[in-house]
């Protein structure tokens, strides 16, 4: 019998385990929100909490435990100037597991696992390089002058190329 333990084996070495909840936290630091098996879930929650609670203390000593998991300075920084300050009030729970759908190869239960107080992810645009100037706005008169676009889809394989052709010929011409 396995008396007195606190969490789970995840069906691998102590190590291994350890780096698998380790990255899986760093992928919820990163992105807000991730997907894997509860068991896998209700692990990375407990570690998440655990940083979290790091990130509202703040001091040089947490941010130096927070860089024994996440191992990347960008993390920490995100943890402790974006994460940790939106559950300031809050005195735990800062993350939710949210049960999904069986797996479709083996059955096992999916979860999801987000911080409880971030806003809604949306895909992020990529960022604009120092060097490169900001592009102008479209004006209707720069639209009035690109050639117009098919309505609808092309009816069939041959119609499609001749379309195809007939644009390519046309910004050739012109």
């Amino acid at each position: 019998m396995r008396h007195a333990t606190r969490n789970q084996r995840l069906s691998r070495p102590s190590e291994q385990k350890e780096a698998l909840v380790n990255n899986l936290a760093k992928s919820l630091v990163l992105h807000g929100q991730i997907r894997t098996t509860l068991a896998r879930a209700k692990e990375t929650q407990r570690l998440a909490d655990r940083l979290v609670t790091l990130g509202k203390d703040g001091s040089i000593h947490a941010r130096r435990r927070a860089f024994r998991v996440l191992q990347d300075r960008e993390l920490v920084g995100q943890l402790f100037t974006d994460i940790a300050p939106r559950f300031g009030d809050v005195a735990g729970g800062y993350t939710r597991v949210m049960r999904l759908s069986l797996r479709r190869g083996d059955g096992a239960q999916r979860a999801l696992l987000a911080f409880s107080r971030l806003p809604a992810l949306t895909p992020a645009a990529p960022k604009a390089k120092a060097s490169e100037a900001p592009k102008a706005p479209v004006t209707p008169a720069a639209k009035a002058e690109r050639p117009a676009e098919p309505a609808g889809k092309p009816k069939g394989l041959l119609e499609g190329l001749r379309g195809l052709w007939k644009r390519k010929k046309g910004s050739v011409a012109s």
